[in-house]
């Protein structure tokens, strides 16, 4: 079969391998100690040792290695089992690929070919086999197993499954492992042991490749602590990213609320496919890569030949078409690339009926040939269509017109193949906007001065020009290795604002909202909210030092563009850091400009960096920590805690490098940022720990080394800067430059990508996807840390305890998100809250937790106890209730003495929990909450009752636009703080409808206890009593009233009340009957909770019944196993 191209070492190969053909290209090789003659002793031992090893690590006996005669280096392309199937893949490379070699000048193109080759015939397998495998009737009788052994709600969508081992200590269990939207599942069935496992994506601390001794290659899972292996697989690369694609899907919609309303694939949790995740991840990649607007998503790809005119050849690549761009890349992604929307194309043509060809042509006199385009019919009309040529009448008139010059364009530049003029256009101009870029108008340039530095600069703007002249320039410029030499040299003043546009793709954002930006500042002028107040705090510590925001030009500019985006974006708002950022943008391009380049930062380039967890810089902090592992050794066996550098380094990535280096040396790293992104910040900050290698090792604490990396970006300068002293940044440790040598940030740059410029694009993308698990899980463990800090000074429960309740209560909220994409308990989790408010619960989520954990066997889904709970506890009454609330009474009704037990119980009888309707609610406080709502449609599908839940949303200073009010934090703060214990005596008297309540509460506590009928008649004494005594009370304040006609009334009403208690003892009353008495208070009847307690007092029963120590322990664990099917039977 075919292989990837792998790079291998024949030093001792020889030894091994004998070869059997061989010509200028290609060698096939075979294994010593098969085939004829067997290779002697050599063979033998070979052989031997092939046969022992095991089955997933055996050496395919047959090989075919790829090299050129000017290079020692082999790659490894094909191998198989048998002679025939080897021979096979021979003759097609000498029928196929041997002759088209003969056309290339230079041994890397061919190799370079070669490889492109490969790996399109692999993707092509890839087609077939995942054809064959899409077996409809296996995947329903896969469904029928998934739904019968793990019992999960019928809603749960299975995206696949595979046979595999999961590893019991060592012990291997074979059985399958099930994929779904929400939970992987895995069960194994063997001589009577039964393995069954299910964990939700979100719960995932660790996702990753691993191999040890004894598993050659398997998959780790760490969840709760525990390691799960999952080994043997048949396709373990394309089940590990399905599982990274699932466990991020999850991340995405449950933690960052992402809604995918732009990719049906993925907008239904119900309907999630592979295919679909593999569409979203191949879109991910694409827009990565070309630097392309969110909305944009990969629809084809077609493998094709560009003839590159600056070096006069074809280039295997791939067209890769989305809605509104076509963009090619060359097949390893370093050679060439280039991007063009599709406003910019005229016309295309197909210059000959018999070849595979066609010709896109470009605005500006451009021209792209493509050719050997397998289905460039198609191509063809999908660019017409996309770019509305045919449909236009204006196209349609010209046609022959356009057709002519495209013609001459493509007859010209085959003739005079070095006039590369033709293939490039002039700059795009783009709108223009009311201000100019800062620096040209706090420091012009000075055409007649003629110092070396400026002589320089006029170099390096001749050397990009001569790069234009070339390449193209504008949004079609051809984009390659020597693009990168030029930006580690520096790029000149004059071109840094059009350049960054350009590559950070910022340029087409902006060509297609033209306006936007203004109408955004019109929108945003004169709004107040936290987002402008910190913006306001902020501004005049932005670039203090340059000259343009000493003046109110440009802290006006920078005003502006920060509210804007602030208004745009209120999900991010405004965080430190982008003030710093924005300045240096401003002085570099227009404000519009600015803008979008913001844009592309924030949204783009670096997702979840400015939001109130900064989780993208800490993401990146990882994957900057297990560079470090790789590449510095030395410093990792030296320093063995890595946190030091994760705390140093978080500056470096939020401001990348501008808020630690002088801003005449920062904006070259701004520039390598905006061509590489991440990976420019990433390989620099290696250099730099790298450059400090031995006096970071000598150092003897941490302050130490702050102080040598401090020293050393005092000491980085910038020696072709053309900017005068006045507008350079001064730098903090002038005293100490003279004792440090200086290091120039062009020197600083090309080190980086010399020596760690080797990692790719990809590899650091799969790394923040592994890392991303790992950062969300431990702020999420630090939250529920600190919950439980704050929660244990009240309660009687454990540390364990708690970490178990608070597991079960955050589950509680994710299980009404799983299947619903716009759940609107999405709203109740927010990480920008006081750890306590993070998460919350609604009613229906609180009434179906508490149902598994409350300690008396009443039935839940008859009584409305669990809403009397929750009005209760729900303090500050906004439909929500925390964990401290939750946990204050379960731990009431399980550790707190008969006194209080009782205390709670008659409070659930009085305002505000027992209010005579189960959906009341005040008029006030639905209107309190709705204005703050931005889109409520979704309200009006809510019941009565679940309507103001969404209200939380107020608590929030990230969502909304208007300010929050800190001062009632701070009196609600005060209030918590001076509140005095409740005594008995502060309670109100319970009236006699809510004591007829509260007697009905107690019948269906007791329903179903084993004293259920010694417990009914105490009950029954004790109302009976009570009602006598309050009689008797009755008598003795109306002295004038006649004893006879007030006895009568007494007595009845106390057989009439006990009959009613005994005809009601049933726990399923409904709620009409329950509360309808509330309608027909009568004043003079009411109860003190002293005479009930007293009362009560008296029955030991009842007093046994509630002192009797119940094991919260043995719900807990009922409940983690009835969780989920509770969901499931709803």
């Amino acid at each position: 079969m075919w292989l990837k191209p792998e790079e291998i070492l024949l030093k001792n190969a020889f030894k091994l391998w004998v070869t059997e053909k061989d010509n200028e290209y290609f060698v096939l090789q075979r294994r010593r100690g098969y085939g004829e003659g067997g290779g002697g002793l050599t063979g033998l031992l070979v052989g031997t040792l092939d046969t022992v090893l095991d089955s997933t690590s055996k050496v395919a006996p047959y090989r075919i290695l790829h090299h050129t005669p000017d290079s020692q280096v082999y790659w490894s392309i094909a191998c198989g089992v048998t002679k025939e199937e080897i021979d096979q893949h021979w003759d097609w490379l000498q029928q196929n690929i041997m002759r088209t070699l003969s056309v290339f000048d230079s041994t890397e193109d061919i190799t370079s070919f070669v490889q492109g080759k490969i790996r399109g015939l692999i993707a092509e397998e890839g087609k077939t086999s995942l054809v064959l495998e899409d077996d409809p009737e296996k995947f329903r009788e896969a469904l029928l197993r998934f739904e019968k052994w793990f019992e999960l709600p019928a809603q749960e969508k299975l995206v696949t499954y595979y046979s595999c081992s999961y590893w019991r200590g060592k012990v291997p269990c074979q059985g399958w492992l099930y994929l779904s939207t929400n939970f992987l599942c895995f069960y194994s069935y063997l001589l009577g042991s039964e393995v069954k496992l299910i964990v939700s994506w979100d719960e995932i601390w660790r996702l990753e490749k691993t191999s040890n001794v004894i598993l050659t290659e398997s998959i780790h899972v760490l969840a709760h602590g525990e390691d799960h292996y999952f080994s043997m697989l048949l396709h373990l690369n394309e089940t590990f990213v399905i599982m990274e694609q699932l466990a991020n899907y999850s991340i995405k919609r449950l933690f960052d609320k992402e809604a995918f309303q732009g990719e049906p694939a993925l907008s239904d949790p119900l309907q999630i496919t592979k295919r679909g995740l593999e569409a979203h991840a191949k879109s991910d990649q694409f827009r990565a890569f070309f630097r392309l607007p969110k909305e944009e998503n990969l629809l084809e790809v077609h493998e094709s030949f560009l003839w590159v005119p600056f070096s006069h050849f074809n280039t295997l690549g791939k067209i890769c078409l989305s809605e509104n761009y076509l963009c090619f890349a060359s097949q390893d992604g370093s050679q060439c690339h280039i991007v063009i929307p599709m406003r910019e194309v005229i016309n295309v043509e197909k210059p000959d009926s018999g070849s595979r060809a066609l010709t896109v042509c470009v605005r500006g006199k451009r021209a792209l040939r493509f050719s050997e385009v397998r289905d460039y019919q198609r191509l063809a009309n999908t660019i017409r269509s996309r770019c509305g040529i045919s449909a236009s009448p204006q196209h349609s008139a010209s046609s022959e017109a356009i057709r002519g010059e495209c013609q001459s364009l493509i007859n010209h530049f085959e003739d005079n193949p070095e006039d590369v003029t033709l293939m490039v256009g002039q700059k795009d101009t783009s709108k223009a906007v009311s201000t100019e870029a800062l620096m040209t108008v706090f420091h012009p340039q000075d055409v007649e001065n003629l110092d070396p530095k400026m002589l320089k600069e006029k170099m390096k703007e001749q050397s990009w020009n001569i790069h234009f002249s070339e390449y193209g320039r504008g949004t079609s410029m051809f984009f390659t290795k020597k693009t990168r030499d030029l930006i580690v040299r520096g790029v000149p003043e004059s071109l840094r604002g059009e350049l960054w546009m350009l590559f950070s793709g910022a340029v087409n954002d902006m060509a297609t909202h033209p306006g936007y930006y203004t109408e955004l500042v019109e929108q945003s002028l004169g709004t107040s909210t936290l987002a402008t107040d910190e913006i306001e705090r902020d501004l005049h510590r932005s670039l203090p030092e340059h000259p343009a925001f000493q003046s109110d030009t440009g802290i006006s500019a920078l005003r502006r563009v920060l509210t804007a985006y602030a208004y745009r974006n209120p999900k991010i708002g405004y965080c430190q850091a982008m003030n710093i950022l924005t300045s240096v943008l401003l002085l570099y391009a227009k404000e519009e400009e600015a803008f979008w380049l913001l844009v592309a930062v924030c949204e783009r380039m670096l997702p979840d960096y400015f939001n109130r967890r900064i989780i993208g810089a800490l993401v990146d902090q990882a994957v900057f920590e297990d560079l470090i592992r790789e590449n510095l050794p030395q410093l990792v066996e030296h320093m063995t805690d890595l946190s030091f550098f994760s705390s140093v380094s978080l500056s470096w990535f939020l401001t990348l490098f501008i808020s630690v280096l002088p801003i005449e040396s920062a904006v070259n790293v701004v520039d390598c940022f905006f061509y590489d992104g991440i990976k420019a910040i990433l390989q620099l900050g290696l250099a730099v720990l790298d450059y400090n290698m031995e006096a970071l090792i000598a150092c003897n604490d941490d302050a130490e080394a702050v102080t040598i990396l401090n020293r050393f970006f005092d000491s980085v300068t910038n020696k072709d800067s053309p900017l005068p002293p006045t507008v350079q940044q001064a730098s903090v440790g002038n005293n100490d430059k003279a004792s440090h040598v200086s290091v120039d940030i062009s020197e600083l740059i090309r080190e980086a990508y010399e020596k760690y410029g080797h990692f790719r694009s990809e590899e650091v993308e799969s790394s923040r996807k592994k890392n991303k698990l790992y950062v969300i899980q431990t702020l999420e463990d630090t939250t529920k840390q600190n919950v439980i800090r704050v929660v244990s000074q009240d309660v009687r429960f454990t540390a364990s305890q708690l970490d178990e309740l608070y597991n079960l209560f955050k589950r509680q909220h994710f299980l009404s998100c799983y299947w619903t994409m716009k759940s609107p308990a999405l709203l109740h989790h927010d990480p920008s809250l006081a750890y306590l408010e993070q998460y919350q619960l609604g009613f229906q989520q609180f009434s179906e937790l508490f149902s598994l954990l409350e300690p008396w066997a009443f039935c839940a889904s008859k009584s409305t106890l669990s809403l009397w709970v929750f009005r209760l506890i729900d303090e500050n009454q906004d439909g929500l209730v925390n964990f401290k609330e939750f946990c204050y009474a379960l731990d009431t009704l399980y550790g707190a003495s008969f006194t209080n037990k009782l205390k709670f119980l008659f409070k659930l009888h009085l305002p505000p929990a027992f209010t005579g309707s189960p959906l009341h609610i005040k008029e006030q406080r639905v209107q309190q909450f709705l204005p703050t709502i931005e889109d409520s449609s979704h309200l009006t599908r809510l019941a009565a009752f679940d309507l103001p839940e969404d209200g939380v949303i107020r608590k929030s200073p990230e969502r909304g636009r208007g300010k929050v009010d800190l001062q009632a934090y701070l009196k609600q703060w005060q209030n918590e703080i001076l509140k005095k214990e409740e005594t008995i005596k502060d309670l109100p008297r319970i009236n006699q409808a809510q004591f007829i309540q509260f007697s009905k509460t107690l019948y269906n506590i007791f329903h179903g206890d084993p004293e259920e009928e010694s417990l009914y008649r105490a009950v029954a004494h004790v109302t009976s009593l009570l009602l006598r005594m309050e009689e008797v009370g009755r008598r003795l304040q109306e002295p004038s009233s006649p004893p006879a006609e007030a006895t009568q009334p007494a007595s009845t009403a106390a057989s009439t009340q006990e009959a009613s208690f005994k005809e009601t003892s049933d726990a399923s009353s409904s709620h009409s009957s329950q509360e309808g008495a509330a309608e027909r208070p009568d004043p003079d009847w009411s109860f003190s909770f002293e005479q009930v307690l007293a009362s009560l007092l008296n029955e030991p029963t009842i007093v046994g019944f509630f002192e009797r120590h119940v094991h919260i322990q043995t719900k807990l664990g009922q409940a983690r196993v009835a969780q989920l099917k509770l969901k499931a039977n709803k």
